[in-house]
């Protein structure tokens, strides 16, 4: 007997072994081809990620529908968690998981409801107080003799002199008084004081002229009052005349601040209102003063309104030309909802929030902002009280919301296409008209050749449209007729005879 088994005892084992590896392979085959899975249009992906149900955990882009393997790397999809209905949110969810939320320093804030208050917040600069600034000029004109003040910025107090001028109408002027006194004509010496008193002598100097009885060369000139000297405009032995100024004085007790008000803030501003001025030298202190006035018009380049505030400056450290932080408290409005400025996302078209819902969840929503005042913005609609939005870190958010809604956008236009009804493939036929079937609406024809359909000349039955009016043809005529292909058929829609056609004129 041969040892050697025969084939036909071969084959059965040979068939189970390969069974049987089959069976213990789990590796799980990719429900598509790599080229096939990177050939997909953008129209093609949209639409794949539209409420998604499996995704490659390393290759994200990868998304089905249902439980299979990557084409790229082979791997088992992982079910997406899905969102929860009822958000109010305007687009997707994006969810966040928590180790992302605190390496990205996610911040949170809740919606506030209360007073807020119209605050300007503006820039301005340091300027003299006009109604304290005096500008010294001479009534007559002459030399200057000898200057008391030697430069801009000289400290000077009220009675101090300032300068010694030599006029000769000053020198006429004392001889036709000291004339007066010697004669004792007393309506000459009132005349004559009272010329002195009009060409600059102060009471005070005209006494002394009475006492002394001698004509003074230099008539010295005292200052008017306290301040610092904000302009000097003449040297020693200088002729001036009446209309040059010769200095001027300005007391720095009292500034003005000039801010410059946004016109869309305009409104706002009222003359005594509060308003407080920070200086970059002096962080951490504030001088507190209110408006004085508000100027008629608008600068016409800058397109801001100029406002005056007045401050008390006893201790000058107010110095003109600084500049300064304004801030103006234009009232307040009551029972308003705010969020941080921070929060708010602004964009070309609208302006959003990105709001938490819970479990790690952010959703971007439109909202309506009011008056900002500060670090603080008014929301007049959008946001409910207690509500919490981002307000750092909502960008990233925003950015993977928008890149979300822009995909689902996508895969809508992916949607309408695809459901689009074919269009209507009609065919003009001529041929001879056999004979009608009124009961079941047909109608049997010899037909000429086809070649758009690929048909040859034959003779068979069709189905009429319910509009086609049969009423202008009978059986033998030449006609021509409408195929219009519908469900996989071919219905005839209108027919009309060729002999009749010919006939009309």
């Amino acid at each position: 007997m041969s040892t050697i088994p025969s084939m036909t005892r071969i084959w059965p084992i040979a068939l189970c072994v390969t069974l049987l590896f089959c069976a213990c392979d789990n590796t799980p085959k990719p429900s598509e081809t790599r080229e096939q899975a990177m050939q997909d249009s953008a129209l093609q992906h949209a639409a794949k990620h539209l409420n998604p149900k499996y995704v490659c955990p390393m290759h994200p882009q990868i998304i089905r529908d249902e439980p299979t393997s990557c084409p790229i790397c082979g791997m088992d999809l992982v079910p997406v968690e899905q969102e929860a209905d009822g958000d109010s949110t305007e687009g997707p969810v994006v969810t966040v998981s928590s180790a992302v939320i605190n390496s990205l320093g996610v911040r949170t804030a809740a919606v506030e409801r209360g007073r807020l208050w119209r605050r300007i917040d503006t820039v301005g600069y340091v300027d003299y107080d006009e109604s304290r600034v005096g500008h010294i000029h001479l009534r007559t004109e002459g030399w200057i003799e000898r200057l008391h003040v030697k430069s801009e910025g000289d400290r000077v107090r009220k009675g101090t002199p300032l300068f010694q001028l030599y006029s000769p109408s000053l020198v006429t002027a004392q001889e036709e008084y000291l004339q007066a006194l010697s004669v004792g004509n007393k309506a000459l010496i009132r005349a004559s004081r009272e010329r002195l008193s009009a060409l600059g002598f102060n009471v005070r100097q005209i006494d002394a002229l009475s006492s002394r009885r001698k004509v003074q060369q230099r008539v010295t000139i005292y200052a008017p009052q306290n301040g610092i000297v904000a302009s000097l405009n003449v040297r020693e032995g200088m002729f001036v005349k009446p209309i040059t100024e010769v200095l001027s004085l300005a007391d720095l007790s009292s500034v003005w601040v000039l801010a410059e008000v946004f016109e869309q803030q305009a409104d706002w501003v009222k003359v005594q209102q509060t308003a407080e001025v920070r200086l970059s030298f002096l962080p951490g202190r504030i001088w507190e003063g209110q408006v004085e006035y508000i100027y008629p018009s608008l600068d016409p380049k800058t397109r801001t309104l100029k406002v005056r505030l007045q401050f008390d400056n006893p201790e000058e450290v107010l110095k003109p030309n600084m500049y300064a932080d304004v801030s103006i408290f234009g009232g307040a409005k009551e029972d308003v909802a705010f969020i941080p400025r921070e929060g708010l996302i602004r964009t070309g078209k609208q302006q959003r929030v990105i709001v938490e819902l819970g479990k790690g969840r952010f959703g971007a929503r439109t909202v309506t902002p009011g008056i900002e005042s500060g670090d603080w913005v008014e929301i007049i609609s959008g946001l409910q009280e207690g509500e919490k939005i981002v307000v750092s870190g909502q960008f990233l958010i925003d950015s993977e919301a928008s890149l979300k809604a822009s995909l689902m956008r996508m895969a809508d236009v992916a949607s309408d296409q695809g459901s689009e009804k074919e269009p209507v493939n009609v065919t003009t036929v001529s041929g001879v008209l056999k004979q009608f079937f009124p009961d079941s609406r047909k109608a049997n024809l010899q037909h000429d050749a086809i070649p758009s359909l690929g048909w040859p000349a034959m003779t068979m039955e069709f189905d009429l449209g319910a509009d086609v009016n049969v009423a202008r043809v009978k059986p033998g005529d030449r006609v021509e007729f409408d195929l219009e292909q519908i469900d996989g058929g071919y219905v005839i829609s209108s027919i009309r005879s060729v002999e009749a056609q010919e006939d009309t004129p």
